[in-house]
């Protein structure tokens, strides 16, 4: 069996993302609230989110289709409001799509306001089909505490607008645990109905000197261990793995840890698909949710991420964005 075969097979039973109609998995698998998605961003090509053209409706809406014909997935999260991003909702609505929506926050106070304000309204507009909202992804690890108090604006305005949507604001595990080992709360408890926890054992090779070497085999495992600390520091909120993956290339390539020198951790398909598929396993096992990052990959990342940056999808991104091996439907 290949290895996008035995990811259709681990997804078709993972709950939230299998076609409605056609389920083999028993109704005690994982609970009704259990959602496994896939991170949508539509950069892609030369397309880039800092500068030049945006993406359209019309490749958007391909992207889509694209993902729907050769994946199980039926839930994405998306990364901003504005731009020619909004379109992603009534698209989605459109396929039957679940959506959850991060409003983009960063130094452009201006611009947060009007993603702030748009966001209200696509959450209105769209409350079938946006079922979880984030105020904000990464925004402590990209500025550490600079930008608390936009975070906190935009929670405020969702609620004074009687948005009924789960409110929550993403960061890695790290964050959320208030950058202790021993995972403290944050200030952001008592105003979040939900915690959105990115985690990556692949940066954690580079970065990390508490966690500096984890293969593909024990990634699973490690993403496991790091919910279960959440669940523990915030036993009265939801915690879902917003971003986890594995870059698929370049072929055996890996990252040094800026601590300890070790080489841990290789890019390959093979553990693209092996990280993917033994986490979606596990949360199923415990009827966790969790979302795939990323559907399709985004070529411009590796002015950011160096060169891992543009292997993280699971799909192409380049026309015809093949999703490598995936039978269609």
């Amino acid at each position: 069996m290949s290895r996008w075969m035995w990811l259709i097979l681990i997804l078709s039973l993972s709950g939230g993302v299998g076609r409605a109609a056609d389920s083999a998995a028993p109704a005690s698998a994982v609970s009704a609230d259990t959602m496994h998605c896939a991170a949508f961003s539509p950069y892609v090509g030369q397309l880039n989110p800092d500068w030049g053209a945006h993406p359209s409706p019309e490749l958007i809406d391909n992207l889509l289709d694209r993902l729907i014909a050769q994946t199980p997935f039926r839930c994405i999260m998306t990364y901003g409001v504005t731009n020619g991003l909004e379109h992603t909702f009534a698209a989605a609505r459109a396929r039957g799509l679940k959506v959850i929506a991060i409003i983009w926050l960063d130094r452009d106070i201006a611009m947060n306001s009007q993603s702030i304000s748009e966001g209200i309204a696509a959450a209105r507009t769209y409350s079938d089909t946006i079922v979880k909202l984030a105020c904000g992804s990464e925004v402590r690890t990209r500025h550490a505490k600079a930008l608390d108090s936009e975070i906190l604006r935009c929670l405020d305005a969702f609620r004074e607008a009687g948005v009924r949507q789960p409110l929550t604001t993403i960061d890695t595990w790290w964050e959320w645990c208030d950058r202790a080992a021993d995972c403290q709360p944050t200030e952001f408890a008592a105003k979040v109905d939900w915690i959105g926890a990115n985690i990556f054992p692949w940066w954690e090779n580079k970065f990390s000197g508490l966690y500096p070497c984890t293969s593909a085999e024990q990634a699973a495992d490690f993403h496991i261990a790091r919910l279960s600390q959440l669940r523990k520091t915030y036993p009265d909120k939801p915690v879902v793995v917003t971003e986890f993956g594995w870059p698929s290339g370049p072929e055996n390539g890996t990252e040094v840890n800026g601590h300890t020198g070790q080489h841990c951790g290789v890019a390959s398909p093979a553990n693209q698909a092996l990280v993917v598929k033994s986490t979606l396993a596990k949360l199923a096992e415990k009827g966790w949710s969790g979302v795939v990052f990323e559907a399709f990959a985004e070529n411009w990342k590796p002015g950011n991420e160096g060169l891992f940056g543009s292997y993280w999808g699971i799909c192409a991104g380049q026309a015809p964005y093949a999703c490598q091996g995936i039978p269609q439907r």
